[in-house]
């Protein structure tokens, strides 16, 4: 066991899965690889391998989400208006469209071109030019976007689709949602620290999960925070203390403030949240990095979901939800 533990602790990137294999698990399946330039783990139990409708929902996914891909839907739909989106994209935007309101504009994935701007995207073209920042903004807020009769309608034709911030906890809800056509009922879908889950581990119990300290490092720096025990649904940990730019002597990361266009600085140094899919809790989670503790602490428990923030200070706030599910690591 715990030569596994450093094994996962080596590999995932934001969130790991432990206790995973036992003596009596043999029914238990493993898929593991890259996709989308980051890792993933894949453990569910079946009597035969879904290895090819894996991959297959990957592709799925990519072809309509991937705006790296310059042949994807995503890539399409910014290049023009009143573009016909598919299922995957509809339901990413309607869940898109969701949580910026819920955050009152945090969350909004149409600041993709600011994200190129500051060498985060596609072209890393990174700048910080006022006038060019500011022309930027004027093509952002996806409340200005709406899918009629099945056509992705933009507010303005220059608008841009980055999702990012979602996409790779959509990617767990497919996979789960296939497993599930296919009878699993015991699964564990991780995506670049994204998790999604459902029945039990190869250990009979709950799923526990090790949730990454926010450490600064040029490389990757796995230290447990705390560990969740999750009895299904999702679960997403948000945090610039991987990917950042540093220029000048200052360091920038990759959440984008909808209000100001330039990187966010507040007090949040990562933001986990619990929620019933991975991609509403990869949306969350994002949005509290973004708006500061204070807001971020007002919407959990608004919501009444489990939250944990990990504060500038050090300090760690958690709903009482999350108090539940939260133990120290073994």
């Amino acid at each position: 066991m715990r030569k596994f533990k450093k094994f996962m602790t080596r590999w995932l990137p934001a969130a790991i899965a432990v206790a995973l294999f036992t003596a009596c698990g043999e029914k238990f399946r493993r898929d593991e690889g890259m996709v989308w330039h980051t890792t993933y783990h894949i453990t569910y139990k079946s009597d035969r391998s879904l290895t090819d409708s894996i991959i297959a929902t990957f592709g799925a996914v990519g072809n309509s989400l991937n705006v790296f891909d310059p042949a994807s839907l995503a890539s399409r739909v910014n290049e023009a208006d009143s573009v016909a989106v598919d299922a995957d994209f509809a339901r990413v935007f309607e869940m898109s469209l969701r949580v910026n309101r819920l955050t009152e504009g945090a969350f909004d994935p149409t600041l993709g071109p600011l994200i190129t701007a500051w060498g985060f995207g596609r072209g890393h073209k990174a700048t910080a030019d006022t006038l060019r920042l500011d022309s930027l903004l004027a093509l952002t807020g996806i409340g200005r976007c709406r899918i009629e009769r099945g056509l992705m309608i933009k507010g303005n034709k220059g608008m841009q689709f980055n999702f990012s911030a979602i996409a790779k906890g959509y990617g767990c809800d497919r996979v789960a949602e296939m497993l599930e056509r296919n009878g699993v009922k015991d699964y564990l879908v991780e995506i670049g620290g994204e998790i999604r889950c459902a029945g039990q581990s190869p250990s009979g119990r709950e799923w526990r999960v090790s949730v990454d300290r926010p450490v600064f490092s040029d490389s990757v720096v796995h230290e447990s925070q705390c560990v969740v025990t999750l009895a299904g649904g999702g679960l997403a940990t948000s945090g610039d203390y991987r990917n950042f730019h540093t220029s000048g002597g200052s360091r920038y990361g990759h959440t984008i403030s909808a209000a100001t266009g330039r990187p966010a600085r507040t007090d949040v140094l990562s933001a986990t949240v619990v929620a019933p899919t991975a991609m509403e809790a990869d949306a969350l989670a994002t949005s509290m990095m973004a708006m500061g503790s204070r807001r971020a602490k007002a919407l959990a428990t608004r919501l009444d979901m489990p939250v944990l923030l990990v504060l500038a200070d050090s300090a760690v706030w958690e709903t009482p939800r999350m108090k539940s599910i939260v133990s120290a690591m073994e």
